[in-house]
């Protein structure tokens, strides 16, 4: 997609938001595109405030998503994308990450007083204003509503099961030994704070991984860093997560796209 058709860009993160997201991104569609726009695999839970070209407007929450898809948007649109950090779902929306997996939903249509207020606070706003909005009404919110133990945990497994530069996941046991929990406690932290299982959490971000440096390496090179045994298996998991394999995701011939009334979660 063209710079003409799509526009977006990272947006300045308050402060006071620091520990609640990770990252605030503004996107506007200018005028309909023709390739389909592809939505990776993705561990967070997102917030989309959203106004489309007719003037409607709406808040999505989006849960993490296990495998990539491949959209034709149908409006034009702007938003606000607001990706969540670990352990945040549960005190900021009243429901744990796990019941978001694979949902893309009206924030309001969320079970309990807690999203429906904030959904009240937020859809009739631009999305730069419920940006400040949220600025506001956050803090004071989740600070007396999370567990702040409980939600370093969290991060903490998150960070233990991640793929940077110099560092690869250990086995999840390993990771368990490291933050004086136990296994099963350690797959309960991640099912309510991020929605996935520390395994699965680790697949995505690997392939999320090989797809940020696609350009920059070999295809074995790059299934070594990002902690595939060869080659192959490197193939086969991106295939099973993005429904093509790397060679065809990387010179477009991509699987075919589904109708999408709007943009907003990447």
């Amino acid at each position: 997609m063209t710079n003409a058709e799509v526009s977006e860009r990272e947006l300045p993160l308050p402060d006071e938001l620091r520990p609640w997201i990770a990252r605030i991104a503004d996107l506007t569609v200018n005028r309909l595109p023709v390739e389909p726009f592809v939505h990776l695999p993705d561990t967070a839970t997102k917030l989309v405030v959203r106004v489309e070209g007719n003037g409607r407007r709406s808040v999505l929450v989006v849960g993490p998503r296990v495998r990539a898809t491949y959209h034709a948007a149908k409006h034009l649109v702007a938003c606000a994308e607001l990706r969540l950090t670990p352990g945040t779902t549960r005190p900021l929306l009243g429901v744990p990450a796990v019941d978001l997996v694979g949902r893309a939903m009206p924030l309001g249509e969320l079970p309990g007083r807690v999203a429906r207020q904030l959904d009240v606070e937020l859809r009739e706003l631009e999305p730069a204003t419920a940006v400040a909005r949220l600025t506001e009404v956050v803090p004071a919110r989740l600070t007396a509503a999370a567990d702040s133990a409980r939600a370093e945990l969290v991060r903490a497994g998150v960070d233990a099961m991640s793929i940077r530069i110099g560092h690869l996941p250990g086995p999840v046991p390993a990771v368990a030994r490291e933050l004086a929990v136990s296994e099963r406690q350690l797959r309960n932290l991640f099912a309510e704070g991020v929605g996935l299982s520390p395994k699965h959490y680790a697949r995505i971000n690997r392939v999320r991984a090989v797809v940020a440096h696609a350009t920059e390496l070999s295809w074995a090179e790059l299934a070594a860093v990002t902690g595939y045994y060869d080659q192959s298996h490197m193939t086969s998991d991106f295939r099973a997560l993005m429904g093509v394999p790397p060679r065809s995701y990387f010179t477009g011939r991509l699987p075919e796209a589904m109708p999408c009334r709007a943009v907003g979660h990447g």
